[in-house]
């Protein structure tokens, strides 16, 4: 942990910008959310369709009694007009929540009521316009003595309206009895909702939680198992893509193993042929007896042979550990110059060896190192290979909108079964075994051309030898 100066920790970047809270939804499990979710969902359609169904049986309610006070009005003023006789008709006789009024327009109010109950009227109410014959009809909502009425008016002669009042009790009871038994329901629908939610969540996660525990096995033992897939709905669409993954990471730690037990291998014999000699020159020092100065020399060649042998094997091993993708690189480098001067650097190590390079520019994106390592390794490679005085020609040319990069060598050359296992880690010939190099060369040149998105493979020259074939896309022109 860091400190200030005064000796007190220094914060970090988690300690100054926290991380935000998660959301309270996203706290709780999936399944919770979903009986949560469900049953607000339902509880709004309740809500709803209670409220559509209140306002509309209220709605029906009020139009019926409206007709119902209208038909009677219009009775009871026809009877009025023929008999003169102004008086309950026998249907609303036995009516005890029905009034009967008499309107007298130039009275300004009501005249003599047909019942003990007057009727709290103005002027200017439409009541008196019916009895004024300003109106047909009028139809309205009045609070009669602290109760509320449905008061209908209709004209009887000229100068008096009769008006019939009925009280709301009875609707508002039935509207009340209806809110009622849409609540008790709408409660039971969004429990049941609840209940349901509950269930389908339950049943419908449960291959989600199969997969959980089966991942959690997987973490747990480190046993890279592909998991069951059932069926074909998204649930066995995860389940295939953890399996992809399984895959990648089990061949991932396959290929680690063996590059291990390999590196493994490849070192045991430089570090025990330096022990050996480190070992010889140390028995003689402390025996004190001279090593003929000769002797001394070649011990101390072989010693600093087997460092820079191990040098490159670790240098070929940190390289093939690279299992990263080619990170973005702004540019684009000239392959021809990238042979140029890996040839370069190969004539200064294989001097018996003629180098015939032919190069046309091709531009391609990459890294400029790594490239120009891989060249040097088809080059190293075709040098060894060639005779003393031979002969190893390379070609860089565009093909089919690729560049093609061409190594002939005038070796014994590859067997036909054997030219894809060049490229494998650690392969090496029997041929190859008393010859210096680890058996990692051509491995980086496939890992470094497949991240530029190329490719290289092993045929047979013209003149008998190997020829190596690396490709690479680009274009000839910058």
């Amino acid at each position: 942990m860091s400190t200030t100066p005064d000796g007190e920790p220094e914060a970090s970047p988690a300690d100054v910008f926290p991380a935000p809270e998660a959301r309270w939804h996203y706290r709780r499990s999936l399944a919770s959310r979903v009986t949560l979710l469900t049953t607000i969902a339902v509880g709004i359609a309740v809500a709803v369709l209670s409220a559509g169904v209140y306002i509309t049986a209220r709605i029906q309610l009020q139009s019926q009694l409206d007709d119902s006070l209208e038909d009677r009005a219009h009775a009871t003023a026809k009877e009025f007009r023929y008999s003169g006789n102004i008086s309950l008709p026998k249907y609303l006789a036995n009516a005890s929540d029905v009034q009967l009024y008499r309107i007298a327009a130039g009275e300004g109010g009501t005249g003599p009521p047909l019942n003990e109950t007057d009727l709290p009227l103005e002027a200017d109410d439409p009541e008196i316009a019916v009895a004024a014959g300003e109106l047909d009809l009028s139809v309205r909502t009045l609070v009669v003595n602290g109760e509320e009425r449905r008061v209908v008016a209709v004209p009887i002669v000229d100068g008096e309206a009769l008006v019939i009042a009925e009280s709301l009790d009875d609707q508002r009871e039935v509207l009340a009895r209806l809110g009622g038994v849409s609540l008790l329901f709408g409660l039971l629908g969004v429990l049941g909702a609840g209940i349901a939610g509950w269930g389908v969540a339950r049943n419908g996660l449960r291959p989600v939680r199969r997969l959980t525990t089966a991942v959690e096995q997987i973490a747990r033992t480190e046993e890279l198992d592909p998991l069951p897939v059932e069926g074909a709905d998204e649930v066995a669409r995860l389940a295939t893509a953890f399996n992809g993954m399984l895959a990648s990471l089990s061949a991932s730690r396959d290929r680690q193993r063996r590059l291990v037990t390999d590196a493994g291998h490849e070192l045991r014999t430089p570090l025990t042929s330096l022990r050996t000699n480190v070992d010889l020159l140390t028995q003689a020092d402390h025996d004190q007896k001279a090593i003929d100065p000769q002797a001394r020399v070649e011990l101390l060649d072989d010693i600093r042979a087997q460092i820079d042998e191990l040098t490159t094997l670790i240098g070929d091993l940190t390289e093939l550990a690279r299992d990263e993708p080619l990170a973005p690189v702004v540019g684009e480098i000239d392959l021809s110059e990238v042979v140029e001067m890996a040839a370069a650097r190969v004539r200064r190590r294989a001097i018996d060896v003629t180098f015939d390079v032919v190069t046309d520019r091709w531009f391609v994106v990459g890294e400029a190192g790594s490239l120009e390592r891989a060249v040097t390794n088809l080059l190293d490679n075709a040098a060894k290979w060639s005779p003393s005085g031979g002969r190893v020609t390379v070609r860089l040319g565009a093909g089919d909108g690729v560049g093609v990069l061409t190594v002939d060598d005038q070796g014994p050359g590859i067997p036909e079964d054997q030219r894809e296992k060049v490229f494998d880690r650690f392969w090496r010939t029997e041929e190859s075994r008393s010859m210096p190099g680890s058996g990692l060369g051509l491995s980086i040149v496939r890992q470094v051309v497949e991240r530029h998105s190329g490719s290289v493979t092993a045929t047979e020259s013209t003149s008998g030898g190997a020829r190596l074939v690396l490709v690479l896309p680009g274009r000839p022109d910058a």
